[in-house]
């Protein structure tokens, strides 16, 4: 392990866990002296959940020289644990009652699981998508996806003439139709299972002894088209999920703006603001 990956994934979190249990101490130790700290805790949650909302603006707005996306990625990424923690602070370690807080958590909640689950999704799906060959466009899966099926059932239905057997064919019709008509293993790809496929290209091997010379050339032929297809599914649902995601994330954080925004008018109006 090299010294970077060493400071990124060893000293850097537990630098961070250190430096969130020291402030959260001396915030509890700090509180009693200083009643009106939920006040300054919640205009700094404000602040840094407007910080990573101007992310995705940062994303529509590529050709400003506004530092590169990475470095907006990675402070993203640490300001949101930073928002996480005070947000807990505001909270003063109580779980809210009323309706309105509860959902108001509820939101804050959802927006930071999804946004660890996308930080999960972005390191870990884009290395499955190298390993498999680079990314192919997510516009042209279908019209590959159709074009190895008709291969496939093409070479299946070949041989069946040379052979003077179905065998093979019964095969892909009781097998392989369905998973060559449309996506498949979504849940294993997600979580980088190959399990699914190896089983199925084993017991396409098993069928392999009933066969002819030829149509062992074609069970192998086959073979070859079901791994294009496994790979075509794993770029579809990796480039899905990469997309999808989103989809909640961003939601639930404008959602947790106005949500916000409405806190604020009702703490103002009701408790009179800090004195």
């Amino acid at each position: 392990m090299t010294v970077r990956r060493i400071l990124h994934r060893v000293v850097y979190p537990a630098s961070l866990a250190a430096a969130g249990a020291a402030a959260v101490w001396e915030y509890r130790r700090a509180e009693p002296a200083h009643p009106h700290m939920a006040y300054l805790t919640g205009w700094a949650l404000l602040a840094l959940v407007l910080f990573l909302t101007a992310y995705n603006a940062r994303k529509k707005l590529a050709f400003l020289p506004l530092l590169s996306s990475q470095t907006w990625l990675r402070a993203h990424s640490w300001i949101g644990m930073l928002a996480a923690l005070v947000f807990v602070m505001h909270l003063r370690g109580r779980v809210p009652t009323g309706a309105f807080e509860g959902v108001l958590a509820a939101l804050f909640l959802g927006v930071t699981l999804s946004g660890i689950a996308g930080w999960w999704l972005s390191r870990v799906l884009p290395r499955r998508l190298s390993s498999a060959g680079g990314e192919v466009p997510y516009e042209r899966i279908p019209v590959i996806l159709r074009d190895l099926r008709q291969r496939a059932e093409a070479l299946v239905v070949s041989g069946i003439p040379s052979a003077g057997a179905t065998t093979l064919a019964d095969f892909y019709a009781a097998r392989l139709r369905g998973f060559f008509a449309g996506s498949a293993n979504l849940g294993p790809h997600l979580f980088g299972s190959t399990r699914a496929v190896n089983t199925l290209l084993a017991d396409l091997g098993g069928v392999e002894r009933y066969l002819n010379a030829s149509e062992r050339k074609a069970a192998q032929d086959l073979a070859a088209l079901v791994r294009q297809k496994d790979a075509l599914d794993l770029h579809r649902t990796t480039q899905l999920v990469l997309k999808g995601w989103l989809f909640v994330h961003i939601p639930l954080t404008y959602g947790l703006l106005v949500f916000i925004a409405a806190h604020v008018v009702i703490v103002y109006s009701f408790s009179g603001g800090p004195r």
